[in-house]
């Protein structure tokens, strides 16, 4: 059998298009090869070899795709100018329903985020209150600061915990330089929520790429904020003195109560499915053992407290109140005394109202229940956003969120952003609530992640001065200690956006979230792993080591850190500056690939998900269906396709033959997340 003439220099066919005009176009090149050059292809032998067109653009495209670029909503949909008179009327209607629906499904998440709250205080609220009480603990910094990480991510809300934190220090029993930690700890847990409302969008992978990274450009820069000022403040104590000096200087009187803008609209619905008694957590907290077998409840929504003087027996004469007012009546010692009385007049009117359930049971039914609903609202929030934000009116909003000043006032359009994040913030009286609703819209490319960096940088402004304000109408007793540590959570906040925000170069949280972003694009289960690691395993571990006392605590996480940070700078060497470093070092291949790569832990997790998925008919027939589409577009893919001679239609069987593979893992992967 002769062999296969080589081929030397092929020439690629860039024909595109109208198939008469490449025809022609090969002819008149075959009729110049022809005139000068036929002895030399006669004698080389020379075949050009076979080229797909469509493969070339799609290649073309995946290397020009840039994934993090906001993508473009494209209106498919009748223009407006071709429409008619009764067109444009159903059209506007069309628009006036979408917003009222837009509205309400707002309301209802907002309401949801609100119950979801509720739900954590009922089944860890008392919890949270014990771990307040060990005093030996919350003297460690690094405990208080994990305390205040669980604490949050228990209760759902930094406002809960803080005032768990001012009732201590009001009562003595923890001094405002040991709350502080736990200020910093309450910031971190309360950018737990939008994480979790970050995973509802995983459906699309650039959607969950952009989405994810939104939500976690929020953690990172506590993290790092925490990282960088914890040690200073323990060294130093610069907050404390500065929030210190400033509520000295101020001669402060009790205010009016703050006020609660957004509480106002959502009261009314969320009062009916329930109302807690949050006291018993602050009672729990400051000792107060009497509280512990206390529902956190409401039953009685209006109450009437009265003081009267009564004669009352004590058990010996010291114990009187005062000796004027003392007696003795046989063996009976009576005395004057404030008797303080309750009068129970109305019942709430929420659900569990007159259950007999215990909290644990109400709370697991309302996690559930404020879940479901928070996760079909998000679902149709992005289903009504992608259908309202098309065309002109997505340009629109794009460019006037997105869009620099000219130079030299390019700079200023973030700082406006961050007065924006703040406002907002401030209008919906919590972070978690601002920050959860502009997720989906990074998710679906309306609002760049440099864009939400200055934006959730405002919500953490925005939130502390909301606490000020509430600190301001607290009462005498506390309104010291709580307007310190208000302050003292607003300039941590303040400081950290100075080290993190005015230079570009030091805005590590865009990187850190685009790559943490990129990673769970690319393996979805990545994004519950660090969910749990970040909010729940990592503090548990380090409050864990605090019980055991500084040296053991010192002597496990030193170490640690020292690892991590040695890995992150070798990390860094190897993109940047390889050849500094050793041979071996260059790159991390001398380890088992199970420390470098997450591949082999894909490969594990996905295999023991399709295993169990062979028992689940739904997951059977939904892997039927991702099959049946990804096959469809394959062979219209192989349709589309144009060859210039057999030889690749010979070749294809053996090419598409892996690809099959590759498509039923594909298809798998989509299918478990």
């Amino acid at each position: 059998m002769a062999p296969w003439p080589e081929v030397e220099k092929p020439e690629t066919n860039n024909y595109i298009g109208d198939s008469s005009k490449q025809n022609q176009n090969m002819a008149g090149k075959e009729g110049e090869n022809h005139k000068g050059n036929v002895a030399s292809l006669g004698n080389k032998g020379e075949i050009q070899p076979a080229f797909s067109t469509v493969a070339l653009i799609d290649e073309t495209r995946q290397e020009e795709e840039d994934p993090w670029a906001l993508p473009e909503l494209q209106d498919t949909g009748v223009k407006w100018s071709e429409l008619d008179q009764k067109g444009k009327i159903i059209r506007v209607l069309y628009g006036i329903g979408k917003f009222i629906m837009l509205l309400g499904l707002l309301y209802m998440f907002v309401c949801s985020l609100d119950v979801l709250s509720s739900a954590f205080q009922l089944v860890g609220g008392k919890a949270a209150g014990d771990i307040f009480k060990d005093d030996s603990v919350l003297s460690n910094p690094v405990a208080g600061l994990v305390i205040g990480v669980l604490v949050t991510v228990m209760v759902q809300s930094s406002s809960t915990s803080s005032s768990i934190i001012v009732s201590m220090v009001s009562s003595t029993l923890l001094t405002v330089r040991a709350a502080i930690p736990i200020i910093m700890g309450a910031n971190i847990g309360t950018s737990v929520t939008n994480t979790i409302v970050a995973l509802m969008q995983a459906g699309d992978r650039n959607e969950f790429r952009r989405a994810f990274a939104g939500a976690t450009i929020h953690d990172f820069f506590n993290w790092l904020a925490v990282f960088a000022l914890l040690p200073i403040e323990v060294i130093s104590g610069y907050l404390y003195h500065l929030t210190n000096v400033i509520v000295e200087s101020f001669h402060l009187e009790s205010g009016e109560d703050a006020p609660e803008l957004l509480k106002v609209i959502t009261d009314p619905f969320t009062k009916l499915i329930i109302e807690l008694d949050k006291s018993v957590i602050n009672a729990i907290a400051t000792n107060d053992e009497s509280a512990k077998n206390k529902s956190l409840v409401k039953v009685w929504c209006v109450t009437e407290t009265n003081v009267t003087l009564q004669n009352v027996t004590v058990p010996l004469p010291d114990n009187c109140t005062s000796p004027d007012f003392c007696w003795t009546a046989g063996n009976v010692t009576w005395t004057l005394m404030n008797v303080t009385e309750t009068e129970y007049i109305s019942k709430c009117q929420h659900l569990f109202a007159n259950s007999d359930l215990p909290d644990l049971a109400i709370g697991l039914i309302l996690l559930a229940l404020s879940l479901l609903v928070l996760c079909s609202c998000l679902i149709m929030i992005v289903k009504l956003l992608n259908s309202v934000l098309k065309g002109q009116v997505a340009s629109v909003i794009k460019k006037t969120i997105n869009t620099d000043f000219p130079f030299p006032f390019t700079w200023l359009a973030g700082y406006l952003a961050m007065l924006a994040g703040a406002g907002m913030t401030f209008v919906v009286q919590s972070s978690s609530v601002f920050t959860s609703a502009i997720t989906p819209l990074v998710g679906i490319g309306v609002i760049s992640i440099e864009r939400s960096y200055p934006l959730t940088l405002g919500a953490n402004i925005g939130t502390t001065t909301t606490a000020i304000l509430a600190a301001l109408a607290s009462p005498g007793s506390t309104l010291k200690y709580s307007l310190q540590i208000a302050l003292c959570h607003f300039f941590f906040n303040v400081s950290g956006i100075i080290l993190f925000y005015p230079i570009p170069y030091t805005r590590l949280p865009i990187r850190m979230a685009k790559t943490l972003g990129n990673t769970t694009a690319q393996y979805r289960w990545f994004a519950i792993f660090y969910l749990l690691l970040c909010f729940f395993l990592l503090p548990l571990f380090v409050f864990g080591l605090s019980l055991a006392g500084w040296p053991v605590l010192l002597g496990v996480c030193l170490p640690l850190f020292a690892l991590f940070i040695a890995v992150v700078v070798i990390n860094v060497m190897q993109k940047r500056r390889p050849h500094s470093l050793p041979e071996k070092l260059q790159n991390w291949d001398f380890l088992p690939v199970w420390m470098h790569s997450l591949e082999p832990w894909d490969n594990m997790i996905m295999s023991s998900l399709a295993f169990c998925g062979k028992h689940c008919c739904g997951f059977c027939k939904c892997c039927k269906v991702n099959a049946e589409q990804e096959g469809a577009k394959d062979k219209q893919l192989k349709t589309m396709e144009v060859y210039e001679n057999t030889m690749a239609m010979a070749d294809e069987g053996g090419r598409r033959a892996p690809a099959v593979a590759c498509v039923d893992k594909t298809g798998t992967n989509n299918t478990a997340l």
